[in-house]
């Protein structure tokens, strides 16, 4: 018989659930389905205590549905821990130390905003008024306005400062930052970093904005599919991947060293590496370390059509 699968916080190395003797990377996956429709399937992954991960992947692709049931918010297929607990049988536990902001911010329109942080300071032991107060005062929310008053950054912004103003072990943001501006986008995720994080504190993220948070990250994920395609630390990253801008001479000897993708621009050919050794490269143009996106499209374009994951497993 195989043994469940689990998906929990863990030191690195650790795993903090009632399994800890397993390997995670040793055991069956984690699954869902609606209908005959399977959206995550041999979802297998482990998650650092104080690591900043994106988890990214293509509309479709089994994010949301992951984090829900991270979040005890879908039952699934499989065994999942977080902090310990099932989610989905001990989610009232589970949700005193984790924090969550959806795609889209729900806060009732009739609210004024001093009430909904009336609301929190009485049904939350961790939230942090002054807290919240202090995110507020960098915005142009007046806490006697309604919701209904507010645009829709400004209800974004409101939600953010109520989350991040409770004292959570584990932060869950799915596309957090969506009807900001570029100029509250950095706001958010400079005090996000600077203000709320810290090594104890765990944050998982997805967005299409990875470039904005790329300085954020410790550790990266892509999913496609349903499945955890690449998984890896942001300094592994740096190390893993180059591109190389090729002189036109040298296009026929890089190909020959089988890019992973080759795109171009301004009518110049740009490959993407994968593993291979930098001095040698050095030799047939200029090299410099690919962003996160351009990452994702070539591994999502060679995933497309695939029926079995070949990604990195950290």
């Amino acid at each position: 018989m195989s043994q469940p699968s689990t998906v929990g916080l863990v030191k690195r190395g650790e795993l903090l659930s009632s399994h800890e003797s397993l390997k995670p990377r040793l055991k069956p996956h984690l699954g869902k389905s609606y209908d005959d429709n399977q959206v995550i399937r041999d979802f297998t992954a482990s998650i650092g205590r104080g690591e900043k991960i994106a988890l990214m992947g293509r509309n479709g692709a089994g994010k949301t549905t992951a984090l829900n049931a991270i979040l005890g918010l879908t039952d699934y297929q499989g065994e999942l821990r977080v902090l310990g607990r099932n989610p989905w049988t001990e989610r009232d536990l589970l949700m005193r130390d984790v924090c969550f902001i959806a795609d889209v911010a729900v806060i009732p329109r009739w609210l004024r905003v001093s009430q909904a942080l009336d609301f929190l300071a009485g049904v939350h032991p961790r939230f942090d008024r002054a807290k919240a107060q202090a995110f507020l005062a960098k915005t142009a929310i007046s806490q006697s306005s309604k919701v209904r008053e507010l645009s829709k950054g400004m209800v974004t912004q409101l939600h953010l400062a109520l989350i991040m103003a409770i004292d959570a072990r584990l932060l869950v943001l799915d596309e957090p930052t969506i009807g900001l501006d570029i100029l509250y986008r950095k706001q958010f995720y400079d005090s996000l970093l600077n203000d709320y994080f810290d090594r104890k504190r765990t944050i998982v993220v997805t967005t299409h904005q990875v470039e904005e948070i790329q300085h954020v990250l410790t550790d990266l994920m892509f999913i496609n599919r349903g499945r955890i395609v690449l998984s890896c630390t942001m300094e592994d990253f740096e190390a893993r991947y180059l591109e190389l801008m090729v002189l036109p001479d040298n296009l026929v000897a890089a190909r020959a060293l089988k890019p992973i993708h080759e795109r171009q621009f301004f009518g110049r050919n740009i490959l993407l590496f994968d593993k291979m050794d930098r001095n040698q490269l050095a030799t047939l143009g200029e090299l410099r370390t690919p962003s996160i996106a351009d990452v994702f499209v070539a591994v999502m374009g060679n995933h497309a059509g695939a029926t079995t994951a070949q990604g990195v497993s950290r």
